[in-house]
């Protein structure tokens, strides 16, 4: 009876297969990481720098993080002029002054997600864009019942991961075309006017903050753009 031969492998082409599969595992995974966080353009992943309707609407925009004592004298003044804009509210400011919020919202302005914090979104992973603006989506659905259904980026600031991020949670990324700067020293009421009315037009959309300058620069902003024969709303109403 035959014996039958025993082939051994050499341990070291054993540890060279197991290397070999260690990397190409690696370099496999790193590449679905990649493709998931990536941002890939097409018409839902734009930035909006303004509207697309390209008719002579301007939309009015303000960031809320700080400021809630100026809001109603902003809401007033909006009343008065019978106009709708937009508000974007940090989900930690909203949790601060829910009651602020349901005033803007039963003033009939429309909310934006500005995020949780207002931290520079573009220096954070795909994970954290995401954990944030989800978590301010719950604050802000939690007190008027809706969620928003655009997102303005913190100080402007985003990346790739961002971008992302907010289209994979079904937002529009919307920017601004004309700014009032007015969170920047010497900023006063005619200096806003003006930064506001030299940059005006079609589909524009306007970013305010609720400053003390902003708000006396407010009545004047809406009577000068009435004036040379645009329509003021809010972000809806440029993005047709």
């Amino acid at each position: 009876m035959r014996r039958k031969k025993i082939y051994f492998i050499p341990l070291k082409k054993v540890y060279i297969f197991v290397l070999v599969v260690v990397i190409m595992t690696v370099c496999i995974f790193s590449y679905f990481r990649y493709s998931m966080t990536k941002s890939v353009f097409n018409p839902k992943d734009e930035l909006f720098y303004k509207g697309t309707s390209n008719d002579n609407t301007i939309a009015l925009t303000c960031n809320v993080d700080w400021g809630e004592e100026h809001i109603p004298t902003m809401l007033n003044i909006l009343k008065q002029k019978d106009l709708k804009i937009t508000f974007f509210v940090t989900g930690m400011w909203a949790k601060k002054n829910p009651q602020v919020l349901k005033s803007i919202y039963n003033e009939g302005h429309e909310i934006g997600n500005h995020g949780y914090f207002h931290e520079k979104y573009g220096n954070m992973s795909y994970e954290q864009n995401i954990k944030e603006i989800k978590k301010a989506e719950n604050i802000i659905e939690d007190i008027i019942g809706i969620k928003p259904k655009f997102f303005a980026p913190p100080s402007g600031h985003y990346s790739n991961n961002t971008i992302k991020a907010a289209n994979k949670l079904d937002y529009k990324v919307i920017m601004w075309s004309i700014d009032t700067i007015d969170w920047r020293k010497g900023s006063t009421k005619n200096v806003i006017v003006q930064r506001v009315l030299k940059k005006a037009c079609n589909s524009g959309i306007v970013l305010m903050h609720p400053k003390p300058e902003t708000i006396k620069a407010l009545p004047t902003i809406i009577d000068q753009l009435k004036a040379r024969g645009y329509k003021l709303g809010n972000v809806s109403d440029v993005l047709k």
